[in-house]
């Protein structure tokens, strides 16, 4: 069992064409985003039974402080380095350690300063509690700062097997002392040591996993030259930041901390599983479209049959978490979580939503175009601005609004734009982009639908009708995915033979 286990890895490493690497790669950073998914998951189970949700809610402002510094601060330098046409970029490395570093204080310096005035505004009563969380948390960008820069190579040469050990050692991390410290004291501090943690082993991690070593020597030419690219970058990090996670601000802000724990907890439960499995479409094949960015026609390729496996995992995952939310809220986590159910619901049309968008992103920067990226995301920061306030605080419809309104604009205008965009760039039909789309909605749907019935007409326990709901949408789903590849020649299964046949190599 054991040979055979290390066969199977040996052969999972990437090596090969650029097809096959990218299979492989794919195949860990999927592993890696769901081993990991599924211990946060499982950790964030336990702790809203540790803690609850008032004490979650303050970890949700500390980690917002954090995330909005951070998105603030990120002038795209790896991503500059991955769409870089030269495959050895050493030259560059040392100069953005130091300009990591440099930025790592200053995010630590900022929430430093900063904390009281966000848990004054953010906050409800704890706001002491609060300022020390952030500082905490404030932690982990200065540590990582001092990251070994030579793992953007795990990134550019799709050695995704070395990302997974960085990734799931830290996950490992977090889960360990964050539950070992709530068994010992039930409070918010538990999750933001768990997240420190994580940190200090991701950066020990990454000078033992690649063998390149920084130093102090700074190149104006370098720095230049990835900040001029990664400008773009900067100004849709930030935008990406005020529509992803302005409305939990906004959230905590109006409605409290309390409902902002309900509201993530929607939001990470409803989004995890389409999100993370498909984010690995942004990770993996955007430096696999880099690799393509002046073959029009291979592009073209890569981006269909990218869309045509994404829809096909995510949609029946979001789908079936619409329907089963209010058995999985019962059983998981409590009677006092059922809050969040209706959001759950809604968002969880939200996270198929994103998951195809992970298609899109990559293309944008793969070609040179990351200014997409920032001006898509300033007009949905407009829609939301405009339409978030009447709708959540004004006509009442608390958390269930603010799910309403993100995924609202993203179904229009956003998605539309960038089936629009994509199909101008690629010189492919938009009919063909939505035809990608449109198999795996039918077949969700149907699935939908049944498990929908089969659940009204049960009167078992819930976790019960948790287990047989599952059973049947995914026999439904698969029955429907083989009738529309008979009767439409969808090719969803020659990509998956594609994708079995370049593993094995």
């Amino acid at each position: 069992m054991v040979s055979r286990l290390r066969e199977l890895l040996s052969r999972l490493i990437p090596s090969g064409g650029t097809t096959e690497r990218v299979v492989k790669g794919a195949i860990w950073a999927m592993g890696q985003n769901a081993f990991g998914r599924v211990l946060q998951l499982a950790m964030l189970v336990v702790l809203a039974r540790l803690i609850g949700p008032k004490q979650i809610g303050l970890v949700g402002v500390a980690l917002l402080a954090l995330s909005g510094v951070q998105k603030f601060t990120d002038v795209g330098l790896n991503a500059a380095l991955v769409q870089d046409e030269n495959e050895n970029v050493d030259e560059h490395l040392n100069t953005v350690w130091i300009l990591e570093m440099a930025r790592g204080l200053l995010i630590f310096s900022v929430l430093y300063a900063a904390a009281p005035f966000i848990a004054n505004i953010l906050s409800d009563d704890l706001i002491s509690e609060t300022t020390t969380l952030i500082r905490v948390i404030g932690v982990s960008p200065l540590l990582l700062g001092f990251r070994n820069p030579g793992m953007v190579y795990f990134q550019k040469n799709l050695d995704f097997h070395k990302q997974f050990v960085y990734r799931v050692g830290g996950d490992v991390a977090t889960v360990v002392v964050a539950i070992g410290w709530a068994l010992v004291e039930p409070t918010a501090m538990s999750l933001a040591a768990g997240y420190v943690a994580a940190d200090v082993v991701r950066l020990g991690g990454s000078y033992l996993l690649h063998e390149y070593r920084p130093n102090l020597s700074f190149s104006r030419e370098s720095a230049g030259k990835l900040i001029n690219y990664g400008k773009w970058i900067t100004g849709s990090s930030i935008l990406y930041f005020l529509y992803s996670e302005g409305d939990d601000a906004f959230v905590s802000a109006f409605l409290g901390t309390a409902p902002l724990a309900f509201y993530q907890y929607a939001y990470r439960f409803s989004n995890a599983p389409a999100t993370e499995l498909t984010s690995v479409i942004s990770s993996v094949m955007f430096p696999a479209f880099s690799k393509l960015q002046n073959d029009t026609a291979k592009l073209r390729d890569a981006f269909k049959k990218t869309l045509r496996v994404n829809a096909f995992i995510s949609a029946p995952v979001a789908f079936g978490i619409a329907v089963v939310a209010p058995d999985f809220v019962l059983v998981f986590l409590g009677e006092q979580w059922t809050e969040m159910i209706l959001p759950m619901q809604i968002l969880a049309v939200y996270g198929f939503l994103r998951a195809l968008g992970q298609t899109f992103g990559p293309i944008w920067k793969a070609t040179g175009r990351p200014d997409i990226l920032a001006k898509l995301g300033g007009l949905r920061v407009l829609l939301i601005a405009v339409t978030i306030y009447p709708v959540t605080v004004m006509w009442g419809y608390g958390i269930a609004g603010t799910a309403a309104v993100v995924t609202a604009i993203y179904i229009f205008p956003m998605m539309p734009l960038d089936i629009y965009l994509a199909s101008s760039m690629l010189n492919v039909s938009p009919f063909e982009t939505v035809r990608e789309m449109s198999y795996p909605i039918v077949a969700s749907s149907v699935m939908a639908g049944v498990v929908w019935y089969v659940d009204a007409a049960l009167q078992l326990p819930s976790i019960a009708e948790l287990v047989i709901n599952i059973a049947v949408g995914a026999v439904v789903y698969v029955a429907m995915v083989a009738l529309i590849e008979r009767w439409f020649q969808w090719g969803i299964s020659s990509n998956i033979r594609g994708i079995v046949a370049s593993a094995r190599r």
